[in-house]
């Protein structure tokens, strides 16, 4: 038992032990005392190292500003974590773009990913509310997209959903119908 704890003690990293043994008010403060560790905080985000990975986009997304010039240079590989990680790890790295201001090459892989995400009935709520607000912005900023939405929100993609995030999808429908 002590071998093995010893083991997992000295295969993380000072940060990693950090930021699984921290309430989210210390990590935030542990942030801002050591932004040298900003950038482990990023690569982490986007890495398949669990469970470190989601905990690091959370926390990522609680101490960075919008559009963070630390954070945009990794808006590709954000991305691209979309694809394979983890639903919690999906979600809070969606709160990262919705912090961000994305390139404009990007929108369609950005759009894609959250299709990928909200289309999978089986994923958490949260999850897909994220995915489905991040496609409305895009749709916000692409209104010729409004039809893949309308095909995305028939009743087959909302029968999984609590009647409080179907009553947020209708929220965000909305939101793009109104001038």
């Amino acid at each position: 038992m002590i071998q093995k704890l010893l083991y997992c003690i000295l295969m993380e990293t000072v940060f990693e032990h950090i930021l699984i043994n921290h309430y989210k008010a210390d990590l935030i403060a542990y942030m801002q005392a050591h932004p040298e560790n900003f950038e482990e905080v990023i690569h982490l985000a986007v890495s398949d190292k669990q469970p470190y990975a989601w905990r690091a986009a959370w926390l990522l997304w609680s101490c960075m500003e919008k559009n963070d010039p630390r954070v945009l240079d990794y808006q590709q590989d954000i991305i691209d974590c979309l694809k394979s990680s983890q639903e919690n790890q999906q979600r809070e790295l969606l709160n990262v773009i919705l912090n961000l201001d994305i390139q404009e090459e990007l929108e369609g892989l950005l759009f894609n990913a959250c299709i990928s995400i909200w289309e999978k009935l089986s994923n958490q709520p949260s999850v897909r509310l994220k995915a489905l607000k991040t496609m409305i912005r895009i749709v916000g900023k692409h209104p010729e997209l409004s039809q893949e939405i309308d095909f995305l929100t028939q009743s087959h993609y909302l029968e999984s959903l609590p009647p409080a995030s179907r009553k947020s999808v209708g929220v965000m429908i909305r939101s793009i119908r109104q001038p």
